[in-house]
């Protein structure tokens, strides 16, 4: 139900206005097909306010148990993965995840050629919706595939640009086998409890990064599930998730909480809108223990007071655990949150120096730094890798976060 009064042209023009400013939509040809598309006809149900909202997606389709199976992603996160993908006229292009068929619209004015789209999706419900989304807007020509995303559509490879608008813990082999020379992959990849969506070229046989965004999507299914996870507690409400090739045991974590907390302050400070996934992203490097914590609002904080946010660092040795948390200094009318670290078990007290350690040493170059992650195939040898390596199904994650001068 339509609830504004503003009309759709304004409210997207708007939208996009926002977007510009936040620093996204930079590709003049990314803020024209915003500003031309429709995106209220792709999402019918939803209230206009929402569906122009630059920050705001929209669920369209849930699991049994309430969770979102697919959605529109918020209009900001669409425009800053078109942005990275940088799509040419002419280009081949497949989409993994077809939502609404609002973004392979976008994709299909981008390329030129509605006919030059493909994209697939594994519910049959979510196609056929997008479908008919695609044809009433007039990119019929798009191809609209059932089908698992993680064998990509081989039937119009070689692609020269790949998005996925689901989020992977691996590259799958089809990926690999589908891309061009040259060709660039948009994909929310998941590494140490992180989400991020970051672009790549491939090239000698090898996807190499060039941006990275901060995000969260609906995972891949179909998948075999890299990342694990499992409670702490009895009631299940705290629960740790983890990559598989992590020495991560829940038995020998059993109780962990209910064992003395100790706490520690790093003396080092973020301002109320300065977010922790630097200091997270780099942690990734120096640390190959990370994982992510997660806690139902009635543990928190007499069971765990973890940093605010969705995304919470952890680390786990054996049978201790700490946790990033943050507390409110306030100076007269300047308020910041220090970071610090909770910890439990028979290594607290050295673990959460150590994490407060971490913070120390990211501070200094929090805004000049330079993340890259390279990956290779499985099959590539350790004499050609650096480290550290995140070792997947089908792929090799590389990840580094150097320093670099202004």
């Amino acid at each position: 139900m339509h609830t504004t009064t503003t009309s759709p042209e304004a409210l997207r023009a708007a939208m996009v206005e926002r977007i510009r400013k936040a620093g996204h939509a930079q590709r003049s040809e990314v803020e024209r097909v915003l500003l031309d598309t429709p995106r209220h006809e792709f999402v019918p149900d939803a209230d206009l306010a929402v569906t122009y909202d630059p920050w705001q997606a929209v669920v369209t389709h849930r699991f049994d148990d309430g969770r979102s199976l697919s959605c529109a992603s918020a209009p900001w996160l669409v425009a800053a993965m078109l942005d990275q993908l940088d799509v040419q006229p002419g280009n081949r292009i497949l989409e993994i995840g077809a939502g609404t068929g609002y973004n392979a619209s976008l994709l299909a004015q981008l390329t030129g050629r509605a006919d030059l789209v493909t994209t697939i999706d594994i519910d049959p419900d979510v196609t056929a919706k997008a479908s008919q989304a695609l044809a009433a807007t007039g990119y019929g020509d798009v191809h609209v595939i059932t089908g698992d995303g993680g064998h990509g559509y081989p039937d119009h490879a070689p692609y020269d640009r790949m998005i996925a608008t689901v989020s992977p813990w691996d590259i799958p082999a089809p990926w690999w086998q589908q891309l061009a020379p040259g060709a660039r992959l948009v994909a929310p990849l998941r590494w140490r409890g992180q989400g991020r969506s970051v672009s790549f070229t491939y090239t000698d046989g090898r996807l190499v990064s060039d941006s990275l965004h901060l995000c969260g999507f609906v995972y891949l299914r179909g998948e075999t599930e890299g990342e694990l996870s499992g409670p702490i507690t009895a009631d299940d409400k705290v629960k740790l998730h983890w990559d598989r090739d992590q020495a991560v045991d829940l038995n020998t974590l059993g109780g962990v909480l209910d064992q003395p907390r100790v706490t520690a302050w790093s003396g080092i400070t973020i301002a109320p809108n300065e977010g922790h996934d630097g200091f997270w992203l780099r942690l990734t490097v120096t640390d190959q223990r990370v994982c992510r914590i997660s806690a139902h609002p009635d543990a928190i904080p007499e069971v765990v007071n973890p940093i605010g946010g969705y995304w919470r660092p952890a680390l786990v040795d054996g049978g201790s655990l700490v946790y990033l948390t943050a507390r409110r200094l306030e100076t007269g009318d300047d308020v910041h949150w220090e970071l610090g670290a909770i910890g439990h078990g028979p290594a607290a007290t050295e673990l959460t120096e150590h994490l407060c350690d971490e913070a120390r040493a990211w501070s200094p170059e929090r805004d000049h730094y330079e993340p890259r992650l390279v990956i290779y195939p499985a099959d590539i040898p350790d004499s050609e890798l650096g480290r550290p390596v995140f070792e997947k199904t089908h792929s090799r994650f590389v990840f580094t976060y150097d320093c670099i001068s202004e």
